[in-house]
């Protein structure tokens, strides 16, 4: 069974998004709602471990950030993250907790859960990343199709998402290797890893192996 929906992917106690998912079945039903949910909890965030930074971008104090960082709201970074050199923050991001954006990394309309880490060369757009997923140097989130025709889910079902813009969602824990791309409605699940040099599409299962579309083994 090719587990896609939010419980089968996500600890909602690793993120300050948690609300935003309520009344909600699939997390790409997300994606259209991170803007307003940005816009709605950034003034409610707590001063003394927030400073508003420009318009609609709310930092941690605590947070590291690289002078040469460019960071575009709307805009939530959370406590203890790291965002590095030349990291580019286009806008609709949710940075969780000790999460990592790293050198020449580029974000937009994103929740990455707390410690995912994003640190190298990576293009992360439209998707959502869960608790200490990681994605190793060069991976990419590709997000629209060729075609440009609405994006669907291909599982045990195929699912209609309704969306343009649909990068993956990769469950808590998930790696994902060196240069690999994930095609649009990418969803991988709990535990999983994505062998270096990748080209995936559909679902992967959680606690697996991935290497290849014909090749795919269970961890345990």
């Amino acid at each position: 069974m090719k587990k896609v929906m939010i419980k089968d992917l996500y600890n909602l106690e690793e993120t300050l998004a948690a609300p935003a998912f309520e009344g909600c079945t699939y997390p790409w039903e997300l994606l259209p709602k991170i803007k307003d949910y940005i816009l709605l909890i950034g003034p409610t965030l707590p001063e003394e471990k927030f400073g508003k930074k420009g318009e609609d971008v709310w930092i941690a104090k605590s947070a590291k950030i690289a002078p040469t960082a460019y960071i575009n709201g709307p805009c939530i970074i959370d406590e203890e993250a790291e965002i590095r050199h030349c990291a580019f923050i286009r806008g609709n991001a949710i940075v969780g907790k000790k999460a990592v954006v790293g050198n020449s990394t580029e974000l937009k309309n994103v929740i990455l859960f707390n410690q995912v880490q994003v640190p190298h060369y990576n293009y992360v757009g439209d998707s959502i990343l869960g608790f200490k997923a990681h994605m190793g140097a060069g991976s990419i989130t590709s997000n629209v199709k060729s075609d440009k025709t609405p994006v669907k889910v291909h599982g045990d079902l195929e699912i209609e998402t309704g969306l343009k813009k649909f990068g993956a969602m990769l469950g808590d824990g998930v790696e994902v290797g060196c240069n690999s791309v994930l095609n649009p409605g990418t969803v991988i699940g709990r535990n999983s890893s994505i062998y270096p040099v990748s080209c995936v599409r559909g679902v992967v299962p959680e606690e697996s192996i991935y290497k290849s579309s014909l090749e795919i083994s269970k961890k345990y």
